[in-house]
């Protein structure tokens, strides 16, 4: 409706991402808006030829405290939060020399970027935007009246409503720029609460926030009738929200959902061995070390050949010809690796629908960090399962003790188990899964699944004995009645690592020691629901 309209004829910008500001501002001062800004923002539109009113000058103030006070102030929050038309607003603007401000061009102190950096507590503090966020939520809060633009990629709409109504807004436009606002504003003081609440160690406060940047609109969820989007976290961590996608098709919910779990599987072992890990619907179908990545990309497809079809393979070193011509050898949906040489880049061009994302590191799995799942009515948050082996204190059981092969093996296995949804058995052998069972309601059923595949797996490799044979076993909890630990036994097991801790425990040893198993507790149990 043209009642809806609002000529802009004041515009106040001030932003510390500088990216298209100069071709906004000309194109404003073009229609007569007077330009109003504030330091680095005002110096740059100065150097680009534009006329522009110093904030000092509009509020009478000068900035100070280190750039801390310059924005807020009556003149400039007045001017954005006066309901035009309304006497009693006009009034007090007339009366106090307060003039409307239309349009608010603002982006926020970098506070993320700094968190991304790893920089120090008091760099951190001083990148925490006051006046920004007090001018957004005031200009959101009169949208019916003034147009806030956060982000830069909306400078192309402002710029096209302004030249579609003879230097008007539309309250359309103006609705939507004010809900990206208080979703801006929303996410940057999460990000702020978070760090401090990881500072503190402040645990289930009061109040939760969650916030993120959108890193990618999706096509779809889990399924095609379900919206979705990727959201990046202040958090700095290296993976798929790092990554750069080299080339492909665009990644999918599901893509992402299994890339991270695979990028954070083989960033569990030492990043001085060659590791591969191929998983399908977030579980690994095969994880193995190898003496390079070719070999360790062997190791893991034997596991499971057939589920890796179409699956998500990542290596914890840099990509080069070799181990990119055997991934490219069988139909891959994403390759993610921290880095990968042109040769490499050059085999994968050839597979123009495969994804492949350059993440530029490895996640350290002993890193703090968030774990967040939504439920009915809420969300659950807790801390990121970063228990790794080097903090267990194993603990032999049985009687006989594991052999060195054995414990090697074993300790393998845990890493790749704590991956694994619950319930969780892996068989390993030789630095490499050779049968994994997973997302069972009964562990006695994971591990006869996982015995099952690994009898697959040597069908498949034309060997007349199953993989389980000599093979080591992990489970991600303790087993609550002996007949899990039997299940693995039958199929060859040699060894076992579990948490311990059922009431049942002894009956459990005591059928270790009848088979002749060597059992090893590590206090520790790895849920992953």
């Amino acid at each position: 409706m043209a009642s809806d309209l609002r000529r802009v004829t004041r515009a106040l910008l001030s932003v510390s991402d500088k990216a298209g500001l100069v071709a906004l501002a000309r194109l404003l001062a073009g229609r007569g808006i007077q330009l109003v800004s504030t330091g680095g923002t005002a110096k740059a539109l100065k150097d680009a030829g534009l006329e522009v009113v110093d904030v000092a000058e509009l509020t009478g103030f000068p900035e100070m405290m280190d750039g801390r006070l310059k924005t807020l102030h009556p003149k400039v929050h007045g001017g954005l939060l006066a309901i035009r038309e309304n006497p009693e607003h006009e009034a007090a603007m007339l009366a106090h020399g307060i003039e409307a401000i239309d349009l608010l061009v603002v982006n926020l102190y970098p506070f993320e970027q700094m968190l991304g950096r790893a920089a120090s507590f008091e760099a951190c503090v001083e990148n925490i935007d006051i006046g920004g966020p007090a001018m957004i939520r005031g200009a959101a809060k009169n949208h019916a009246d003034v147009a806030v633009v956060v982000d830069p990629a909306d400078y192309a709409d402002i710029s096209a409503e302004l030249e579609a109504h003879d230097g008007a807004t539309t309250l359309g436009l103006r609705r939507r720029l004010a809900a990206k606002a208080y979703a801006r504003t929303a996410a940057y003081d999460a990000a702020i609460s978070n760090w401090l609440l990881r500072e503190t160690g402040l645990e289930a406060p009061r109040a939760y926030a969650l916030g993120g940047l959108l890193a990618q609109a999706l096509r779809y969820g889990e399924n095609p009738h379900q919206k979705a989007g990727f959201y990046r976290l202040a958090e700095p961590r290296f993976g798929v929200a790092t990554a750069r996608q080299v080339q492909g098709k665009e990644l999918s919910y599901n893509n992402i959902n299994d890339t991270d779990a695979a990028i954070e599987c083989v960033a569990e072992f030492d990043p001085e061995d060659a590791v591969c890990a191929i998983v399908k619907h977030a579980n690994p179908c095969g994880v193995a070390i190898g003496t390079d990545l070719v070999d360790a990309y062997c190791k893991a497809l034997r596991c499971d050949s057939t589920s890796a079809f179409g699956g998500i393979v990542a290596v914890n070193r840099k990509l080069d010809r070799a181990s990119a011509t055997a991934i490219a050898g069988m139909f891959t949906e994403v390759v993610v690796a921290p880095d990968a040489d042109e040769e490499a880049l050059a085999v994968f061009a050839a597979k123009k629908n495969l994804r492949l994302l350059l993440t530029k590191g490895l996640p350290d799995p002993a890193a703090p960090g968030l774990a967040i799942r939504s439920v009915g009515g809420g969300f659950l948050v807790q801390s990121r399962d970063a228990a790794v082996l080097g903090d267990v204190d194993l603990k032999t059981v049985t009687r006989r003790a594991p052999t060195r092969a054995e414990l090697d093996d074993l300790k393998f296995a845990w890493r790749v188990c704590k991956h694994v949804r619950s319930n969780a058995i892996v068989y390993a052998k030789g630095g490499a899964s050779v049968g994994i069972g997973a997302g069972q309601m009964s562990r006695v059923d994971a591990a006869r699944i996982a015995a099952w595949k690994a009898a697959e797996a040597a069908r498949a490799a034309g060997l007349d004995e199953s993989l389980a044979k000599g093979a080591v076993v992990a489970s991600d909890a303790f087993f609550p009645f002996a007949d899990g630990l039997l299940a693995t036994i039958n199929a060859g097991a040699t060894a076992v690592i579990q948490p311990g801790g059922s009431v049942r425990d002894q009956d459990v040893i005591a059928a270790a020691d009848a088979a002749g198993v060597a059992m090893v507790f590590t206090g520790l149990r790895h849920f992953r629901h």
